[in-house]
């Protein structure tokens, strides 16, 4: 029993020691702990409310372009770029000025656009959609080249079916029929049996297959 109670008293001593050795350290690091974990709540907190924020400004645009209000829109879509950049309401909002910007046949704004929009995509299926999107852009203008270029960003399996497609248009544009062909049925095979665009895919094989026989 006195051995025990020798034990008990030698350990409490010990941790005692320890604690006096330690203690500081202990303390210091609990309260970063605390520290940590107050921070990153707050930064969650505070980037929850920024994209609440931003889905406000988002949802604004859009009721003035029902409204067919296009300088609000143009405005509003001005400040939710610079407020806002980090937010994929951000990246959406610039695509659509984009889209616009084709429609008035204003191409070099489009562009201005579309690259604004590549620079902010925060994850792959946004930036391969902006790429591919830029890709219909430099097809408009005539720059087949460029058009394949900017496929070859498009990060591998978004999109595949759709970037194949416009490989294929591309390599059409370049006097490639053999390589268009391929990119073709590669995107062929990344559609679904029941996509409606395997149709126009089909389309596109045969008028290659309708030139090469006339070609022969």
């Amino acid at each position: 029993m006195a051995f025990d109670a020798y034990d008990d008293y030698e350990q409490s001593e010990r941790v005692q020691q320890w604690l006096r050795k330690n203690g500081v350290s202990i303390i210091v690091g609990v309260i970063l702990g605390l520290l940590l974990i107050f921070g990153w709540q707050q930064w969650k907190g505070h980037r929850a409310d920024r994209l609440a924020k931003a889905a406000g400004e988002y949802q604004a645009i859009q009721v003035a372009s029902a409204q067919s209000k296009a300088t609000e829109v143009e405005t509003l879509t001005d400040n939710l770029l610079k407020d806002f950049p980090d937010t994929s309401y951000a990246v959406f909002a610039a695509g659509e000025r984009a889209q616009r910007a084709v429609v008035a046949g204003q191409l070099d704004k489009a562009q201005a656009s579309l690259e604004w929009a590549e620079a902010h995509a925060s994850d792959d299926a946004m930036k391969g959609l902006v790429q591919v999107r830029t890709a219909q852009l430099r097809l408009a203008q005539d720059k087949a080249a460029d058009a394949i270029a900017v496929l070859d960003r498009v990060p591998a399996d978004t999109y595949k079916g759709l970037a194949q497609e416009l490989r294929g248009d591309a390599l059409v544009k370049l006097g490639r029929p053999a390589d268009a062909r391929k990119a073709y049925e590669t995107a062929m095979s990344a559609l679904g049996a029941s996509a409606p665009q395997r149709g126009v895919l089909q389309m596109k094989l045969d008028d290659l297959a309708v030139a090469g026989k006339q070609g022969a």
